[in-house]
């Protein structure tokens, strides 16, 4: 009851804002990322990949994952929603997302 609850009222928002977050997720079977590499100025190369939003996906942990695969830098720019790797990673960025059950374009 509520009468017993000893849960602070930062308590009750803070797990209120998980159970939210939680219902917004959406399974990775169901999204389709789109890869695509852009040259930048001084003749750098980036690999970006979009699709994916930032309210339904976890995208700094999915980041992690891509970074570590493909053992290179990158950002996450979540009002974009979009994932920048340093460097022309595509092939293996699609292998990793379709590991982990994206759909890939």
């Amino acid at each position: 009851p509520e009468t017993d609850c000893t849960c602070t009222p930062a308590d009750k928002a803070a797990a209120e804002a998980r159970r939210q977050l939680e219902a917004d997720r959406i399974a990775p079977e169901k999204q389709t990322a789109r890869i695509t590499t852009e040259k930048r100025k001084g003749g750098r190369t980036a690999t970006v990949i979009n699709g994916l939003t930032a309210k339904a996906n976890d995208l700094p942990a999915l980041l992690s994952k891509l970074q570590t695969a493909c053992g290179t830098g990158g950002t996450v720019k979540a009002k974009e929603d979009l994932i920048e790797l340093q460097g022309d990673h595509a092939a293996t960025a699609r292998q990793c997302l379709t590991e982990i059950g994206y759909r890939v374009k």
